[in-house]
């Protein structure tokens, strides 16, 4: 059972895979399980990304991957394990596209650091997916571009051969006719949360109180 209500119809296409293997080492606390609202930040991704549509949602973990689990154990959703949690991205993009359904043409690669990455941008994604079919499609705030990203699955093996020290913009890179880029209102697609300073200003912008101690 899914603690997530929905609000469009289910997305059977795209498969979204949400990046929580790593250690959170800068942040000095493990950063998908930190309080965000009334959640935790990796609930917040979860929750953003089944309002969109989405059905299939893959959850990439590695580090602290059983409390991960126990925490979301009322979800329903997909796990993917990196056993190298020190390992660059492209790694644990890679455990997430094997595991995607055949069946899924497209994937939207989505980060554990952006809680504040609303359903409304993800819904602009794929509807510009949707109305384009533009094989690579890249949110931006004020030119600055962002995650999560959406990739034509006609990609699939160069995703899940990713050059680990260039990573998706290699991708990008290769194909850089093929790269769309998405405007959006929201500034939360270019933010990452690497820090406690970054997460507790976060916090604060989007609900106007510091977070929790833990």
């Amino acid at each position: 059972m899914t603690k997530t209500k929905d609000q469009r119809p289910k997305t059977v296409d795209i498969s979204a895979i949400l990046l929580a293997a790593g250690r959170s080492s800068r942040m000095g606390a493990f950063k998908p399980l930190l309080p965000f609202g009334e959640s935790t930040v990796i609930e917040s991704c979860i929750i953003n990304l089944r309002s969109a549509g989405i059905e299939e949602i893959i959850i990439v973990i590695g580090h602290r991957a059983d409390d991960v689990r126990k925490q979301l154990k009322h979800y329903d959703l997909a796990f993917a394990i990196n056993p190298d949690p020190d390992s660059e991205m492209s790694a644990s993009i890679a455990c997430g596209v094997e595991l995607a359904n055949p069946q899924a043409e497209a994937v939207l690669i989505a980060l554990v650091d952006q809680p504040a990455v609303s359903d409304e941008i993800i819904r602009q994604l794929i509807d510009e997916w949707r109305r384009t079919r533009a094989r690579i499609i890249q949110p931006e705030h004020n030119g600055r571009g962002g995650h999560p990203v959406l990739i034509d699955l006609v990609y699939r093996n160069e995703l899940l051969t990713l050059d680990p020290e260039r990573g998706l913009r290699g991708l990008f890179d290769a194909h850089r006719k093929e790269v769309r880029r998405l405007p959006v209102e929201s500034p939360y697609v270019a933010h990452d949360m690497d820090t406690w300073e970054d997460y507790a200003g976060l916090h604060q912008e989007v609900f106007g109180v510091s977070p929790a101690e833990t």
